[in-house]
């Protein structure tokens, strides 16, 4: 029999504030309705990247306020110098699609699938709602990249929406 218990395996070590962005390929629709596959490195390469996560597509939270606050806020932060506005969930690239023409992103935030929640599990943020029938998510986060390094990270406890909103990343811009 091993010594190590199940829940030490789990154990991720959680971006922070001076780490290098971890590669992982997201997926989304462009505007020709072409299902694209986005490599996160070269997306924040040379870049100012705002990520921010949410634990799941069409959830309340996520839906009326973390999604749309980025939306409005998306030309007032763009203009503060950053390149890409992109939304992460562990949803499935179609799932997300629609969420984004249900919300009407208009293209100002990118909606970017974590289908099999390989970048999220590199993140550290994974949370595993399997008891509640969700399976593993993403911790609700906002971060600021530059050119591959994370810079700004509000990472939220919980189901907490405290520290990760539109305003938060405008306040360290």
């Amino acid at each position: 029999k091993s010594s190590t218990s199940r829940s030490s395996l789990s154990v991720n070590n959680t971006i922070s504030v001076g780490d290098k962005i971890p590669d992982g390929t997201l997926s989304y629709f462009d505007s020709e309705g072409n299902m694209q596959s986005l490599s996160v490195a070269e997306m924040c390469e040379g870049k100012k990247v705002v990520l921010f996560a949410v634990p799941g597509a069409f959830t309340p939270t996520c839906s009326l306020k973390h999604l749309p606050g980025f939306i409005e806020a998306s030309e007032e932060i763009k203009a503060k110098g950053v390149d890409t506005i992109g939304c992460v969930a562990v949803n499935d690239v179609f799932v997300m699609d629609a969420w984004g023409k249900h919300v009407n992103t208009d293209e100002k935030v990118m909606m970017l699938a974590d289908g099999s929640a390989l970048f999220t599990k590199a993140l550290g943020t994974d949370l595993d709602l399997t008891d509640k029938g969700l399976g593993i998510r993403s911790r609700r986060y906002s971060m600021l990249i530059d050119d591959g390094v994370v810079t700004v990270l509000n990472l939220e406890q919980g189901g907490a929406f405290t520290v990760s909103g539109a305003e938060d990343i405008l306040a360290a811009l």
